[in-house]
């Protein structure tokens, strides 16, 4: 049978905008948070799709109810995962102690099918390169491990030397690859005036001529020509 671009077409279009609304429906996890049934059910999802597109013989309305379908039990258990804190242990799984006051845990090590080397890759991961350092050590359901180092280890913070606090500004990008981002300019209360001459004063005359340039409060504006990329 001859491909039918047309059918093809509609395919595609239908099953680009239920999966972008599907997505947006579950919400903003990134991949780092997705669990394993997550992962199983996001590929499962996209195999809905791309079969039913190249079968002619699967019409349209199929494909769209498969998905449909499918991305309807996603949010139920997504939404029941959220209501029901009981089922959700079962469902996701339950973190997990792997070391404890130090200690290698290797029955829990078994229980998540993990061994000794494994641990060890995901605390390097973490610029951690020795058991000695950690204290505690937490298996995420969704993979991740989540460490406590021991107090000698730790990085020493401002509260530790006790000086005083300072105030925490975000900074706000003014140029991206030679375009003034008006909107940021005008919710920091600047200008364009006074932005030509902040550039001005650091010997850049042109703003094609900006990579990129930010403005933090205490700092100033911190600006990267485009010269230094084109160089390499």
């Amino acid at each position: 049978m001859e491909p039918n671009f047309l059918d093809l077409t509609l395919k595609l279009i239908t099953g680009f905008f239920m999966l972008f609304l599907i997505t947006r429906i579950l919400g903003k996890t990134t991949i780092k948070q997705l669990t394993p049934f997550d992962f199983v059910s996001a590929i499962v999802l996209s195999e809905l799709l791309g079969n039913g597109v190249y079968e002619s013989n699967i019409p349209l309305s199929f494909i769209a109810y498969a998905i449909l379908l499918w991305g309807l039990l996603l949010v139920v258990m997504e939404k029941g995962l959220l209501k029901f804190k009981k089922i959700r242990g079962a469902m996701e799984g339950n973190p997990s102690i792997v070391i404890r006051d130090g200690i290698i845990d290797r029955r829990e090590l078994k229980k998540n099918r993990m061994n000794v080397n494994q641990l060890l890759s995901l605390l390097r991961q973490s610029e951690i390169f020795s058991v000695r350092e950690v204290a505690y050590a937490i298996l995420e359901s969704n993979g991740g491990l989540s460490i406590m180092k021991k107090s000698k280890y730790k990085k020493v913070s401002i509260n530790d030397l006790q000086l005083p606090e300072k105030p925490v500004y975000l900074p706000a990008s003014l140029i991206l690859d030679g375009e003034i981002l008006e909107d940021n300019l005008r919710d920091l209360g600047f200008t364009r005036p006074w932005l030509t001459n902040q550039l001005t004063s650091l010997g850049y005359y042109d703003v094609k001529e900006i990579m990129y340039a930010d403005w933090l409060t205490g700092d100033g504006l911190y600006v990267i020509p485009k010269q230094k990329f084109e160089a390499k």
